[in-house]
């Protein structure tokens, strides 16, 4: 097998965008880009494209509802009928609310599942060791509706490929600090994948499920796993919980693959949930992930992105540390031995925007929390989640 780390083309990401002021934008992979370019850590030799899209498209039209496909397709045109008007919001698709439709929205949401399709059979053909795409992740979207700024399942597409094609079981691994809700119902009865979110507790956040309790259905049962933090969780609490359940998931389920979901909102300054986590946790996440890849799949690892509104504090360093992590870069030494991770290069957010923000922007690749302001109930905050961590794994062999 290769021993490189892929990057799957971006480019369909420009046309997934809502709106100028909607908080899932695609600046922040422009500005990810530019912060590896500038540190030479980004080889155009080691990009490959997205699978062909008619190929895309019959496996999302294999895991989406033929009236829901139709919809999508209806509000992605100039000028939607009243018809399509009228049933948008039924599919999660109206135009005030989280996911609005827009225009080429079907051809584009199928693009991006391409990317991830194409990332996941690299990896298990043997083009690479390692594959990352950061347009995917959209990890929200169900077989009948969008939600959670999601239109179609890139990962489900992803996981149902390799699953049909070789065979593999598939360890899912989802860090976003909202519950990889679509994802996992996708497979909540299948055996042969396992899917593993940590994430704010439901009670508090979007979209209110991921509790220990849900466990798998049916065969499945047993091979999910939800890790529900509470509010103001910090770095060492949420890194002992995530070790803790990603080693008890790998030993007991034994993966062919592991394909990981790289949202980065549990940070402290993310706008849209109430974690108060640094940059640490991106840094670690990525290295653990890695090391249970080498102990349990030979390796094969495939990343997706996913969310993170914070797009210019945290967004470009998060998947530029997941980036670096892949390709066992030798500037990781570096920031591992210096407390702040040490300076950003110049120019790194030189990117043109229409919102450019009024604050000062990050230089050095970590976060100096000296001075962060400690939890009070931070005692408190790290035995609950130790609690129900427990009650989470009571279910793993």
């Amino acid at each position: 097998m290769a021993s490189s780390t892929i990057w799957i083309d971006n480019q369909a990401s420009g046309r997934y965008r809502f709106s100028d002021d909607h908080p899932f934008h695609p600046i922040r992979l422009k500005l990810t880009e530019n912060l590896l370019r500038k540190i030479g850590a980004l080889d155009d030799k080691q990009a490959l494209p997205p699978f062909p899209a008619a190929e895309a498209e019959r496996r999302i039209r294999s895991i989406h509802r033929p009236d829901y496909l139709e919809i999508v397709q209806a509000l992605s045109a100039p000028k939607p009928d009243m018809k399509a008007l009228s049933d948008a919001e039924r599919y999660g698709l109206e135009e005030d609310g989280d996911t609005p439709y827009f225009l080429d929205m079907h051809q584009t949401a199928v693009e991006l599942a391409a990317g991830s399709m194409a990332a996941a059979d690299a990896v298990m053909s043997g083009k690479a060791k390692r594959a990352l795409h950061l347009s995917g992740g959209l990890h929200h979207a169900f077989p009948d509706r969008a939600s959670g700024f999601c239109v179609y399942n890139d990962a489900a597409a992803a996981i149902g490929h390799v699953r049909e094609k070789y065979s593999a079981r598939v360890l899912y691994i989802d860090t976003d600090v909202h519950h990889g809700d679509g994802v996992q119902w996708f497979f909540y009865t299948e055996p042969d994948v396992f899917t593993l979110s940590i994430h704010e507790t439901g009670k508090f956040l979007f979209p209110g499920s991921g509790f220990p309790h849900e466990r798998g259905d049916s065969h499945g049962y047993g091979a999910c796993l939800n890790v529900s933090m509470e509010p103001y969780t910090e770095d060492d609490s949420w890194l002992d919980c995530f070790g803790r359940a990603l080693e008890s998931a790998a030993r007991a389920f034994r993966p062919d693959l592991i394909i990981s979901q790289h949202g980065c909102d549990a940070h402290a300054f993310d706008p849209l949930a109430h974690i108060h986590c640094s940059m640490r946790i991106y840094r670690e996440m990525p290295k653990m992930i890695h090391s249970l890849a080498d102990r349990y799949t030979d390796g094969r690892w495939v990343a997706l992105g996913g969310g993170g509104y914070d797009h210019w504090r945290v967004v470009p360093r998060a998947w530029s540390l997941l980036w670096l992590e892949m390709n066992n870069h030798p500037l990781l030494a570096s920031i591992d031995a210096q407390e702040d991770g040490g300076l950003l290069p110049e120019g790194w957010s030189d990117v043109p925007a229409p919102n450019k923000p009024d604050y000062e922007l990050p230089t050095t690749w970590l976060d100096d929390v000296k001075n962060w302001t400690p939890m009070p109930r931070r005692t408190e905050i790290t035995e609950k989640n130790i609690k129900n961590l427990e009650i989470a794994l009571q279910h793993i062999g």
